[in-house]
């Protein structure tokens, strides 16, 4: 593994500069060694080609349909390396308790179809390992802000703070996924981690497995962005009162990762005409997905507000008369 060496942060076979810091990579003649978790064999790949997810199917199966679209257009790949996973972290949630956090799902919201949760048919509902990136860092922060508590005698609402932090972060997950959105693997967070066993201590043989879509290049911004976004948030509570304009410079240091495999129920149901997909956390039953809305319900809301407006306005006119 190659590291920079002003910062520590890992640096890829391809990088010139270090990502995090800009320093000049090292350069060496001997060729790169495997990137830790290559090496596992891909076999009975297919691919969908409605939505292009690519993914070793469980070998027991029949009737082949895509757990993220519900097609049966699936086509036999060839088989190749793929990433391998460091970790694994097995299925707690049953398939009873998964078809429940649909049917609950559905049923909130108000916009959505009144017998939405009864007229919906599940098209394929399947567990699938999916990739996500594991990164861990440690950060120095300078950061700004306003706070709403000034000094006695002050003459303005806000008081501009300055001050410094360090932190220190783990499990900080980013999906790898080639079909889920950024929104979805997010959504469906957090997992225990600390639950994961080595990949030989599951089949991964005769279940569907997602391949690693997101190289770590492409996942070490994203990752910068939530190291960010969790150093705004830890500065903005040494802000006293209220706050606001908060502002950090963040210094990342020692950035690693590694590749794991979580638990995702995914379902697809369709609702009339149109297709739908469902995620639960296989290991939490935390829920997200897509629905239907209902266009009666939004037109007689925007009618309402349209009326509301209408009133305030003439009660405002009949007033400056």
């Amino acid at each position: 593994m190659t590291r920079c060496a002003v910062c520590r942060s890992m640096i890829d076979e391809e990088d010139l500069f270090c990502a995090n810091c800009g320093t000049e990579a090292p350069r060496t003649d001997q060729p790169a060694p495997a990137p830790a978790g290559t090496g596992r064999l891909a076999k009975d790949n297919f691919e969908c080609q409605s939505c292009g997810a690519s993914m070793s199917y469980d070998a027991s199966a029949k009737g082949l349909r895509c757990p993220f679209c519900g097609s049966v257009d699936m086509v036999a790949g060839s088989d190749a390396k793929t990433l391998a996973p460091r970790r694994v972290v097995p299925f707690q949630v049953t398939r009873d308790e998964a078809v429940a956090a649909l049917r609950l799902w559905l049923g909130r919201g108000f916009f959505r179809p009144s017998g939405l949760a009864q007229e919906a048919s599940v098209l394929t509902m399947t567990p699938v390992y999916v990739p996500y990136w594991v990164f861990e860092a440690r950060t120095h922060t300078y950061w700004s802000a306003d706070s709403s508590q000034t000094p006695p005698g002050a003459f303005g609402d806000w008081y501009p703070m300055t001050g410094e932090h360090r932190g220190s972060y783990a499990g900080l997950l980013i999906g790898a996924s080639g079909v889920l959105t950024p929104r979805e693997t997010q959504a469906i967070c957090p997992f225990d981690l600390s639950a994961g066993v080595a990949p030989e201590d599951v089949d991964l043989d005769n279940v569907t497995v997602e391949q690693f879509a997101l190289p770590r290049k492409y996942a070490r911004p994203l990752a910068r962005q939530g190291l960010a976004q969790c150093e705004s948030e830890a500065c903005a509570a040494y802000v006293p009162g209220r706050w606001r304009n908060v502002h950090v410079n963040v210094l990342i240091e020692g950035m690693s990762s590694e590749p794991v495999l979580l638990p995702v129920w995914i379902l697809a149901y369709r609702y009339r005409d149109r297709v739908f997909r469902f995620l639960a956390n296989g290991q939490t039953g935390r829920a997200t997905g897509t629905a239907p809305l209902s266009l009666g319900k939004v037109v007689a809301v925007i009618g309402v507000l349209v009326l509301a407006v209408a009133g305030l306005l003439a009660i405002l006119a009949a007033g400056a008369r």
